[in-house]
C-alpha cells in the first residue's frame, strides 16, 4: 500500500482495511511476544482539533490537492484550520466549521467540473479496452486536436457569520493556466468586499510564496464591539449586618463587640455612584460600523435623612445617627432601637444618637452614645455612657460592678450598689449602697425617698425623705464644690 494512504488517514481520521491487513502481514512471526497474555500498549489518541475542517477522501476538494500533488515535488499538506484570535467560541466555531464545510464544497465541485476526464485520470487507471481499428482511425481523421486545458489560480476569500473575520484560500493552477499574483488577491478581496483589518503583509507574501496553495489563511480580522458597562453603586457601609465573630490572636472570641450599629457623622458619605464605562464600537472586516451598548447610570439609593452630592455621584448623610438599608435605600436614624435585650444577640453598642433598648441590659455589656439612652428594663452590672441624658425606667442593680455616666441628667426608679457619674441633676426612688458623683442635684423624694449607705457627692444640693438607716449602714454625704471634676482629677493623678 502507498505510504501516503497512512498519512491521510492520519490527517483526516480514517483508515482503510487494507492498510490493518498490511501491517499484519508486514509483522514478522518471530517479533510476537512468547507471552500470551502480554498485550501491547494502545498509542495514545490524539486530541481533537476543535478548529480543524475534515474532509472524507473522495470529496472533491482531496481531489483537486492529489491532482495537483502528482506534478508537484514535496507538495506541501492541506491546512484546513481556523485559527481563532478571539472572535469565535468553541460553539460559534463549531457552526463556522459546518459553513466552512459547505462553502468550500461547493467551490471544490465547481472547479472539480471545470477539468476534462482526461485530465483527471490517473496513468494506473487507464484499462479501457481498445476500441476497432476502423473506428479509431475513422474518430481520429473527423475529431480535431482538443484545446490545451488552462485554468487560472483561483483565491476563495471566506468570510465568518459575524463578521469579524476573513479566511484566504487558494487553489492552483490548473494546465497553462496562470500563476497567482497580486492581481488576483485584490479582485477576490474586491468582490468578497472584504476592506477593514486586512493584512498588507501577508498579501505581499503570498504573490511570491511557493507554498500557498491549499492552505487557510487568516487575511482580515476585524475589531470587535466593546459594550459599555452599567454604572454601579459603591457602598461603604454594609447593606445586611450580621454578627460577626472575629478571633484574636489567641483564637477567643469577642461575643460582647459585635458591630452590629453602623454609626456616621452628619455630611459623611454613606455610598457613591460609579459613572458608567463607555462603550467603543466594533468594525466588521466589510468595513461596517458595529454599534455599541451604553451603559446605565446607577441611582443613589436615597432614603430618610440623606442627601445627593452637588456632582450628583454621592450620597450624604444629613445628620449624624446610625445606617440602616430598607431594602430601597439608605437611611439615617438618630434613634438606635433595640427591640430586646442587650445580651449577646445585640453585643455591646456604640451610636452617635439616641438609644432606646426596649429590654434590659445584661452584666458585661456596655453602651457608649453621645444622645440619650432609654431603657425600658433592668440595668445590671453594665457599663453606661450617654452624651445627653440616662432615663432608666425599672432601675438599676449594679453588683458593685456598674458603671453609669451621663452629661446632662439620669433618670432610674432606683439604683443599688452602683457608681454613678453625673453632670446633671439625678433623679430617683431611692439610693442603696451607691457611689455617686453629681454636678447638679440629687433628688430622692419620690417613692420611698430613701437614701441608705454608700456616699453622694452633689454641687448643689441634696433633697431626699429619708438619709441613712437604723441598721447602723454608714451614708456619707458631701456638698459642693465639682464632685466629677474632682473625680476625674484624682483618676488621673
Amino acid at each position: 500500500m502507498e505510504p501516503k494512504n497512512r498519512f491521510w488517514g492520519w490527517l483526516f481520521g480514517t483508515r482503510l482495511d487494507e492498510d490493518l491487513e498490511d501491517d499484519e502481514i508486514e509483522q514478522p512471526e518471530e517479533e510476537q511476544p512468547e507471552q500470551e497474555d502480554w498485550m501491547p500498549e494502545e498509542p495514545p489518541e490524539p486530541e481533537p482539533v476543535i478548529n480543524q475542517l475534515i474532509l472524507p477522501w473522495d470529496h472533491p476538494f482531496i481531489l483537486l490537492y492529489e491532482l495537483w500533488a502528482e506534478r508537484v515535488k514535496d507538495a506541501p499538506l492541506p491546512y484546513l484550520r481556523l485559527e481563532n484570535s478571539g472572535i469565535l467560541t468553541d460553539s460559534e466555531m463549531e457552526q463556522e466549521l459546518q459553513r466552512l464545510r459547505k462553502f468550500i464544497t461547493a467551490e471544490a465541485i465547481s472547479r472539480w467540473d471545470m477539468i476534462p476526464k482526461e485530465t483527471k485520470k490517473k496513468p494506473d487507471e487507464d484499462t479501457e479496452e481498445p476500441q476497432d481499428t476502423a473506428e479509431t482511425a475513422e474518430t481520429a481523421e473527423t475529431d480535431e486536436e482538443p484545446e490545451p486545458l488552462k485554468l487560472d489560480a483561483f483565491p476563495m476569500v471566506y468570510v465568518t457569520s459575524n463578521r469579524l473575520g476573513a479566511w484566504l484560500m487558494i487553489f492552483p493552477p490548473v494546465g497553462d493556466g496562470k500563476e497567482l499574483d497580486r492581481g488576483m488577491l485584490d479582485e477576490a478581496l474586491m468582490k468578497s468586499g472584504v476592506a477593514f483589518g486586512v493584512d498588507a503583509e501577508l498579501l505581499e507574501r503570498l504573490s511570491g510564496e511557493k507554498n500557498r496553495y491549499f492552505h487557510l489563511y487568516r487575511i482580515a480580522l476585524g475589531q470587535p464591539v466593546v459594550h459599555g458597562e452599567d454604572g454601579y453603586i459603591e457602598d461603604f457601609f454594609e447593606r445586611d449586618t450580621k454578627q460577626k465573630f472575629v478571633e484574636d490572636e489567641h483564637g477567643r472570641v469577642d461575643y460582647f463587640n459585635l458591630n452590629l450599629v453602623q454609626n456616621v457623622e452628619k455630611g459623611g458619605v454613606i455610598c457613591q455612584a460609579v459613572p458608567p464605562k463607555e462603550g467603543v464600537p466594533g468594525r466588521t472586516v466589510l468595513n461596517q460600523e458595529i454599534p455599541c451598548k451604553t451603559g446605565k447610570t446607577a441611582a443613589l439609593p436615597k432614603g430618610r435623612n440623606t442627601e445627593a452630592s452637588e456632582d450628583g455621584t454621592k450620597l450624604l448623610a444629613m445628620k449624624s445617627g446610625r445606617v440602616e438599608f430598607s431594602g430601597k435605600g439608605f437611611m439615617v436614624k438618630s434613634v438606635l432601637e433595640i427591640n430586646g435585650n442587650v445580651d449577646f444577640s445585640s453585643g455591646n453598642i456604640n451610636f452617635v444618637g439616641d438609644v432606646h433598648i426596649h429590654g434590659d441590659v445584661s452584666s458585661g455589656f456596655s453602651i457608649r452614645t453621645i444622645g440619650d439612652v432609654t431603657i425600658d428594663g433592668v440595668v445590671e452590672a453594665a457599663e453606661i455612657e450617654a452624651g445627653g441624658d440616662l432615663i432608666v425606667a425599672k432601675g438599676i442593680l449594679g453588683d458593685s460592678r456598674a458603671v453609669l455616666h451621663a452629661h446632662h441628667d439620669i433618670y432610674a426608679q432606683y439604683m443599688e450598689n452602683c457608681s454613678v457619674h453625673c453632670r446633671g441633676d439625678l433623679k430617683t426612688d431611692c439610693i442603696v449602697n451607691c457611689d455617686i458623683y453629681c454636678d447638679g442635684e440629687v433628688q430622692v423624694r419620690t417613692g420611698r425617698g430613701t437614701m441608705i449607705g454608700g456616699r453622694v457627692r452633689a454641687a448643689r444640693g441634696i433633697n431626699a425623705k429619708v438619709v441613712g438607716s437604723k441598721s447602723e449602714s454608714v451614708t456619707t454625704v458631701y456638698l459642693g464644690g465639682q464632685p466629677c471634676a474632682n473625680y476625674e482629677r484624682e483618676f488621673l493623678q
